[in-house]
């Protein structure tokens, strides 16, 4: 583990980015006044995800997950 310790500031600084990329390439079809409990289209905030939404969907939490990991590693070592 003495080979990735070094290793571990740099991994957690591209997967910071990554992590901040894939969630601002998120697009959301609620407005800011729905997010709050406004607007009158309910139906807005229960969609089925497909195609590339779907993907970026679960790289960021895939991302994420990796994120929290390398995050305890750095921690531990």
């Amino acid at each position: 583990m003495n080979t990735i310790s070094p290793l571990l500031p740099y991994i957690q600084i591209v997967l910071a980015v990554l992590l901040v990329t894939t969630i601002l390439l998120q697009r959301t079809s609620a407005s800011l006044g729905g997010a709050f409990g406004g607007g009158d289209n309910f139906s807005s905030a229960y969609h089925t995800r497909r195609g590339l939404e779907r993907t970026l969907f679960f790289a960021t939490i895939t991302i994420a997950i990796l994120f929290v990991i390398s995050a305890i590693l750095t921690l531990i070592y």
